[in-house]
């Protein structure tokens, strides 16, 4: 049973589209991560 909110295709998606942008993540510099922390911070996407 999938207890996702999203459906099958949509949370393939979601789990391809993840790998992608950790794999990104994996090769920005510092100040590119913390530019990045910041808009998302900004935009309220990171609520720490």
């Amino acid at each position: 049973m999938n207890n996702s909110p999203f459906g099958q295709d949509e949370e393939t998606r979601r789990e391809e589209l993840l790998r992608s942008i950790e794999h990104a993540l994996q090769n920005l510099t510092l100040q590119e991560l913390e530019a990045i922390y910041y808009d998302m911070s900004s935009k309220n996407y990171i609520n720490d």
